[in-house]
């Protein structure tokens, strides 16, 4: 944890990638790029250089999540150092070529932070120390916007809105940073990934139970030993059977369905913050 009574000075951050369509089927980040990049007054802040940028064009022609591996999951070390032949799968590829256009990754080259498909909610599951390979992990101080749940192909205008609000408001920390404003201590609430909870299978690998209708759309919402988890297709209710409170994520998100997955178990912490100033001022 982190001491919360001193002030730490960062470089000024100057150029920005704002990522959409890594999963060619989540229309609010494709279409809120390509509004962008059509016209970018809206993203523009003094003494930036903002990029937006779509990431998995095929993916988006095809309005599927991916074509042949999940981009979100091809940024590895292995993959980017792969020579450059047509036979790689072509997310793959892709991640080559936004390496080299917006990284390399962890250089002092890379852009200073890509933003990409927003809950106000801090889910903590990277770590500097560990390796990551998503699509915004090419950036130097990666954030990840994740708005929703939302239907996958289908644009939202409460999505869609509340992704742009949250883009713009991160612009503008931006730009009040390097010109100067100091950030003050402060405490943050965030969300640890623990876990994952799979659905219930029967020993052919099928599911049997679906998200219980208590916790379906209760994202980030206590979830208490005892609690309904799951309900099975002849009406019975399983219970969750942890021994403390936890706060469930990505519920029933359709996406992580291939991964066995039925939502992310995370654990409620308090952080504490240095403040923060520009050091050039």
């Amino acid at each position: 944890m982190i001491s919360c009574h001193s002030v730490v000075n960062l470089p000024e951050a100057r150029k920005v990638a704002i990522f959409g369509g890594t999963h060619g089927n989540e229309m609010s980040g494709v279409t809120l790029v390509n509004l962008w990049i059509n016209n970018g007054a809206e993203v523009q802040r003094s003494g930036l250089t903002v990029k937006p940028y779509i990431t998995n064009p095929r993916a988006v022609e095809k309005c599927t999540r991916y074509v042949d591996t999940d981009l979100n999951r091809a940024f590895t070390t292995d993959n980017l150092s792969l020579p450059r032949i047509e036979d790689l799968p072509y997310e793959v590829r892709r991640a080559q070529e936004i390496n080299e256009t917006f990284g390399p990754k962890g250089s002092s080259n890379a852009y200073d932070q890509s933003i990409a498909p927003a809950s106000c909610s801090v889910l903590l599951n990277e770590h500097p120390l560990l390796h990551y390979s998503t699509s915004r992990s090419v950036g130097k101080h990666p954030i990840g916007v994740e708005v929703g749940p939302q239907p996958q192909g289908v644009l939202r205008s409460d999505i869609f809105e509340a992704m742009r609000a949250v883009v713009n408001h991160g612009l503008d920390f931006i730009e009040l940073f390097n010109g100067g404003m100091e950030f003050e201590p402060c405490t943050v609430d965030v969300y640890r990934v623990s876990g994952n909870m799979d659905y219930p299978r029967d020993k052919k690998g099928n599911i049997t139970a679906m998200i219980h209708p208590n916790l379906q759309d209760s994202d980030w919402v206590p979830l208490n030993p005892g609690d309904p988890v799951f309900q099975t297709f002849d009406g019975r209710t399983i219970n969750y059977e942890g021994e403390s409170t936890v706060y469930p994520t990505f519920i029933n998100e359709a996406a992580y369905y291939e991964k066995q997955q039925a939502f992310v178990i995370t654990r409620k912490e308090t952080l504490k913050a240095n403040g923060i100033r520009a050091s050039n001022i």
